[in-house]
């Protein structure tokens, strides 16, 4: 996998490929997740589509930088960073976490007059749908138990103590961001949102996936998929097709 950094901007990576494209998918990762998890999207895209994947601070090749705990504040950085990019079509992609912190950049972005052509969000309840999980106050065992129990991580790497040192961490600090994560209420988006969920994923019951209509006047889709909460790893074709369709 050949990984380019945007313009020496450590925030953005690209994935092997250049595109012929002015529109722009940016795409967030879930907590203690990396850019990387979107290379496989990125092979699926159409030409005409500029995939632009999103790389935290204290993960891969920033694993030196502290992670960033706080999602307003995360928000902000990564809002800071796409504004070079404000003057062509932007969408943007986010899943469980990412779901969120996409949700909050795309706010800033129509607060400053710039539209996104497009929010898709995955694996995640609606922003105003708070639930107390307090996952990052648990020790390393009980982080390792909540990967094993959403199934997203290899099980082969939850028994090496090595990669788990240096993984831990970042988890710990995005689930801090997510959980203390305190919605902001304020005007709807005017973008289309579409929100893809698993019908098994313990994390976002039916109810919570539906209530990201409340927070868009524009068109409105919510898709069920097969799965739990990393549903989308088995469906990536489809979510592809669906995302293609709608930013032509």
């Amino acid at each position: 996998m050949t990984v380019h950094t945007d313009r020496d901007n450590a925030w953005i990576q690209r994935f092997g490929r250049s595109s012929s494209g002015d529109l722009s998918l940016v795409c967030f990762p879930h907590a203690g997740g990396a850019a990387s998890f979107y290379h496989p999207l990125s092979r699926l895209l159409p030409s005409s589509v500029n995939m632009l994947a999103i790389q935290y601070p204290g993960r891969q090749d920033r694993r030196a930088e502290p992670c960033v705990e706080n999602l307003a504040e995360l928000a902000d950085r990564v809002h800071e960073v796409l504004q070079p990019l404000t003057g062509q079509p932007l969408a943007l992609f986010g899943h469980s976490m990412g779901a969120t912190l996409a949700f909050e950049v795309s706010r800033r972005l129509e607060e400053q007059g710039v539209t996104p052509v497009h929010l898709f969000v995955s694996g995640r309840r609606a922003p105003s749908r708070h639930r107390s999980e307090g996952v990052h106050l648990r020790d390393d065992q009980g982080l390792i138990e909540e990967l094993k129990e959403l199934s997203g991580t290899d099980a082969r790497l939850l028994d090496d103590e090595e990669l788990l040192s240096m993984i831990l961490p970042a988890l710990r600090g995005d689930y801090k961001a997510a959980e203390t994560y305190v919605y902001r209420p304020g005007d709807p988006l005017t973008c289309p949102v579409t929100m893809f969920t698993g019908d098994a994923d313990t994390r976002v019951s039916p109810e919570d996936a539906a209530a990201w209509r409340e927070h868009t006047t524009g068109p409105f889709e919510l898709m069920t998929f097969d799965g739990g909460h990393f549903f989308l790893t088995g469906h990536l074709q489809r979510i592809t097709e669906v995302i293609t369709s709608a930013l032509r």
